[in-house]
């Protein structure tokens, strides 16, 4: 099954001499249940895709469609909405807000609609993640491992169609690294999450399924690894 679909996605900013293409015509298809690698060099376009996505930004020209909606169609506030509902972030700084409880933190999105969490869900993902004795604990209390662990299981708790990691490995060390690669993994395969990884590192790549490399703002290779 088709959980995304990009036709053709241009990014230019500017106009004239100062015209800059960030995007030249990308298409790309995952199926749900993939984990997705798109590698290149700061400057190819990867984290301009990443935006677009998200629905933080929109294509100057293509269209993408992600579980059946086409992003273009939305306007600001449907496009918040949907990021909320539909698309989980986590970054390379983990966003936590520093006065909540690691359980707050996590809720955060379910608590801005007003709606209860799923009681089962919800312990199958902080214990998948190793955070299930950690829930009172403040961000400042807990290490980078842990914070980002706390970052996926909030990007997690609305059952995101899409998974989107933006150099989720970049800030921390190489242990905390390989943790935070597994607790990806693990989300793949235990709770079938779709993932799509935004990395210039190419070890971390190496942990996905599939690498797409993204040069010049253009897909030039696409690869299946298993």
């Amino acid at each position: 099954m088709e959980i995304l679909k990009c036709e053709g996605v241009k990014k230019v900013y500017g106009a004239g001499g100062s015209r800059t293409v960030a995007l030249d015509g990308i298409d790309l298809s995952v199926s749900k249940g993939e984990f997705v690698a798109i590698i290149g060099a700061s400057g190819s376009g990867k984290s301009t895709l990443l935006h677009i996505l998200g629905s933080v930004d929109k294509p100057t020209d293509g269209k993408v469609i992600i579980d059946g909606t086409d992003l273009s169609k939305l306007n600001q506030a449907q496009a918040a909405i949907f990021r909320r509902r539909k698309v989980g972030l986590v970054y390379q700084f983990y966003n936590l807000i520093p006065t909540l409880t690691v359980c707050k933190n996590i809720l955060m999105p379910l608590a801005l609609d007003k709606k209860k969490p799923n009681q089962e869900y919800f312990e199958k993902i902080v214990s998948s993640l190793g955070i299930a004795d950690r829930l009172e604990a403040l961000p400042n209390q807990l290490s980078g491992g842990q914070q980002q662990r706390v970052a996926i299981a909030r990007s997690l708790i609305y059952r995101p169609a899409l998974l989107l990691a933006d150099e989720p490995t970049g800030n921390l060390d190489q242990k905390n690294s390989k943790e935070v690669m597994d607790m990806l993994k693990l989300s793949n395969r235990n709770l079938e999450q779709t993932i799509i990884l935004i990395t210039h590192d190419e070890k971390v790549a190496l942990e996905a399924e599939r690498i797409v490399t993204v040069e010049d703002g253009r897909i030039i290779s696409d690869e299946r690894r298993r």
